[in-house]
């Protein structure tokens, strides 16, 4: 369906400006007509990647979180009873964020597809 500016503007008067103003720009790096291919590609950052205690440590919002967090996981002997020690020192001492910026929502996603996320 093409449709002129002018009736674009009509229908769609926030989002026209939007694009005039040059807001919300996304770069496109490449273009694949391949879904499958395409996928492939965009999945191999994080391919056979395991998220460690520290991974699920920065998706708390909470100590009381992290503590659980620590603790399942020294029961399934994920970790060692030192290594979970040591993370409840800090966690108590310096607390959640000591181990890095929260992992919001579909930061895998974003990082795989290349949009600003944090490290």
């Amino acid at each position: 369906m093409e449709i002129d500016k002018r009736t674009f503007r009509k229908m769609f008067p926030h989002l026209a400006a939007e694009f005039e103003r040059g807001e919300h720009k996304v770069s496109i790096s490449s273009f694949r007509s391949d879904v499958e291919v395409g996928e492939k590609a965009a999945s191999k950052l994080f391919e056979g990647y395991n998220p460690d205690v520290i991974d699920f440590l920065r998706r708390c919002d909470t100590e009381e979180q992290a503590e659980e967090i620590i603790r399942y996981l020294e029961r399934r002997r994920e970790i060692s009873g030192k290594y979970a020690s040591r993370l409840m020192k800090q966690l108590k001492e310096k607390g959640v964020r000591s181990f890095g910026p929260k992992k919001e929502d579909d930061y895998y996603l974003k990082k795989a597809m290349g949009y600003e996320a944090e490290g």
